[in-house]
C-alpha cells in the first residue's frame, strides 16, 4: 500500500484538465489567436490530442475558432463575470459610483492581489477611458491599485511577498525600481490613505486607488483605483479623487465587521 501511495506522489490526478487550463493560459497570455500546431508545439503534445482539447474546450464555449486558429470563448468571460459577482462590493461598486459626484465621471476599477500582481477583476465606465482591461494584471508594486494592496500588509510582509532585495522592471522612466523605494511610497500612501502611480506603469497616466477590505471572512482583499491623465493630474485633482475613493470604500465596508 504504501509503495501505491508513493507511485502516485507527484502525479497529475487529471492531466487533460491540466492540459486544458493550460492551452486557456495561452490563449490569454499571448492576446491573438494561436494556430493548432503552436498550440501543440507550446504543450508538448501530438496535433490530434491538441485538436481532442480544442474540441472539449469549444463545445463547452471555453474556446471559439477562428480564421487564424483558436481564442478565448464567450464563456470564459461570463465565468470572470460571475467570479466578481461572488463578492458584495463588485455588486454594490458600480451604484456606489454612480452615486459620487467625483467618480461617476471617472474610469473606477476593482483590482486584487494575486501573488505580486494586482489582477483586474470590474470596472465603472465613466467618462474617461484609461484604464486597464479586465482579467489582466499589472506588478503590484508599481500600480497604484497594487501598492493599495501592499499598503495593508506591513514592511515585513511585502518583503517576504517581493522578496528580499527585489527590484522592479523600468515599464517607464518613472518606475520605483527598488524595495526599499516602495516601501517609502507604501509609508505615505498609509500615511494619506490612498496610493500614487505617477506614470510608473504607464506613460501619461497617474494613479489613485485605496485598499478596500474584503466584506465576509474569506473574501479577498480589493482595492480601487482611479486613472488620470497625467496633463490633469494636479495635487488637487489627486487629493479629490483619493477622498472620493476613501468615501466609496467607507460605503462598500461591511458595517457589522468585527474589523471596524
Amino acid at each position: 500500500m504504501a509503495d501505491d501511495d508513493s507511485d502516485r506522489t507527484g502525479r497529475d490526478p487529471a492531466p487533460a484538465v491540466t492540459r486544458s487550463i493550460r492551452l486557456l493560459e495561452m490563449l490569454a497570455d499571448s492576446g491573438r489567436p494561436m494556430t493548432l500546431t503552436e498550440l501543440a508545439s507550446a504543450l508538448g503534445l501530438a496535433k490530434s490530442s491538441t485538436a481532442n482539447l480544442c474540441l472539449a474546450l469549444e463545445a463547452a464555449r471555453m474556446v471559439e475558432r477562428v480564421a487564424q486558429g483558436f481564442r478565448l470563448g464567450i464563456r470564459t468571460a461570463e465565468l470572470g463575470g460571475a467570479f466578481a459577482e461572488q463578492f458584495n462590493q463588485v455588486r454594490e461598486f458600480y451604484a456606489v459610483c454612480d452615486a459620487s459626484e467625483v467618480l461617476r465621471g471617472e474610469l473606477v476599477q476593482v483590482a486584487l492581489l494575486d501573488g505580486a500582481d494586482a489582477l483586474y477583476i470590474a470596472r465603472h465606465e465613466g467618462s474617461t477611458r484609461i484604464g486597464t482591461p479586465l482579467g489582466s494584471r499589472l506588478p503590484a508594486a508599481l500600480s497604484a491599485t497594487g501598492r493599495a494592496l501592499l499598503s495593508t500588509l506591513d514592511d515585513a510582509q511585502v518583503t517576504s511577498l517581493l522578496g528580499e532585495g527585489a527590484t522592479f522592471p523600468p515599464l517607464t522612466e518613472h518606475t520605483t525600481r527598488t524595495l526599499p523605494g516602495l516601501l517609502e511610497l507604501l509609508a505615505q500612501a498609509r500615511d494619506r490613505g490612498w496610493a500614487v502611480d505617477a506614470e510608473e506603469s504607464f506613460r501619461g497616466v497617474v494613479g489613485v486607488a485605496v485598499p478596500l477590505e474584503g466584506w465576509a471572512p474569506g473574501d479577498p482583499q480589493l482595492a480601487l483605483g482611479v486613472g488620470i491623465p497625467a496633463a490633469e493630474a494636479t495635487p488637487e485633482r489627486i487629493r479629490t479623487v483619493g477622498a472620493a475613493l476613501l468615501d466609496a470604500a467607507k460605503s462598500l465596508t461591511n458595517p457589522f465587521s468585527s474589523k471596524y
